[in-house]
């Protein structure tokens, strides 16, 4: 199966408001990880301290780095139509959301999987289902956390996981019997089609 592992980083929790700060994700061909995409992204605001205090980043580290509309068409250029991984999706798929329908850009085109409520079915009995739980639950090879190039490695590897145990060895994945355990409809991004750059002729 091919996907792709995604993660944000932002300024805050509230999508619309807050901003992104740093997008990663890692493509997963034939089940194995084939490319990565990591970029950190100025959010035209300070870092609070509150969240510098999650992920480290701080504005020193975002001064001069791309804003999101010149990102955008790279990234879901990246992802194509592959379906997203994500845990906590809802968290990061609202900011995505919010950026394309603002800047009026596409964005990826595949459905957006869940791994935090999948886990939660197919791992029962944890303390809690955070990322780094589950990593260690499952003895995967981790380092630094709440960064997104590595999160959505995390991710990945735990959603490789997941298809081990729920499915044989050689048998097809059914994407539709992964989205129902996530209990929720299925999530894609809005379609925008490309806005077109205006030519100043300098005429006014």
């Amino acid at each position: 199966m091919d996907f792709i592992g995604f993660d944000l980083e932002t300024t805050g929790t509230v999508a619309g408001v807050d901003q992104i700060v740093e997008i990663g994700a890692v493509r997963y061909v034939n089940f194995a990880p084939e490319a990565t995409y990591s970029t950190l992204i100025n959010p035209r605001r300070s870092m609070p301290a509150g969240a510098t205090a999650v992920n480290g980043i701080t504005d020193d580290m975002l001064i001069g780095k791309p804003f999101i509309e010149d990102l955008l068409e790279s990234f879901s250029e990246f992802c194509g139509d592959l379906p997203l991984v994500a845990h906590n999706a809802p968290f990061d798929t609202q900011f995505l959301k919010a950026d394309i329908i603002k800047h009026e850009l596409p964005g990826p085109r595949g459905l957006v999987l869940d791994t935090l409520p999948i886990a939660r079915k197919v791992f029962p009995g944890l303390a809690n289902y955070k990322l780094g739980t589950l990593i260690q639950h499952l003895d995967l090879p981790a380092g630094q956390f709440h960064r997104a190039e590595e999160d959505a490695s995390y991710c990945g590897n735990l959603f490789l996981e997941i298809i081990k145990k729920i499915f044989n060895p050689g048998e097809t994945v059914v994407v539709e019997n992964l989205v129902a355990l996530t209990g929720r409809p299925e999530y894609r991004f809005p379609v925008v089609e490309k806005k077109e750059k205006q030519l100043d002729l300098g005429l006014f």
